[in-house]
């Protein structure tokens, strides 16, 4: 995801360090990570679900972003439950 700046909410900052996620992780995790939902409907910005590693480990992110500056907002951050989500982490179980 191309971001010209990118800025944490409060419950996204939280659970960054709750995760031991530091902001240069984040920055890559947004970079690299792959799209697996779109929420064109959230307010206010669109945002997309994105599918990242950190070392081996499966991370979710949430993204906002303004489309008219192409400023990204992260929502929040988590480690995807195996319990939940499908063996490639990009559907959930039935």
């Amino acid at each position: 995801m191309d971001c010209k700046t990118t800025s944490f909410s409060r419950h996204a900052f939280e659970r960054m360090f709750q995760r031991g996620i530091n902001p240069n992780a984040v920055a890559q995790i947004i970079a690299e990570g792959v799209i697996i939902a779109n929420y064109p409907d959230d307010q206010p910005f669109p945002s997309v679900l994105l599918l990242a590693f950190h070392g081996s480990q499966p991370v979710h992110a949430v993204v906002a972003q303004e489309l008219t500056t192409g400023n990204c907002y992260l929502v929040t951050i988590y480690l995807p439950d195996r319990t939940i989500w499908d063996e490639s982490f990009k559907r959930r179980r039935a």
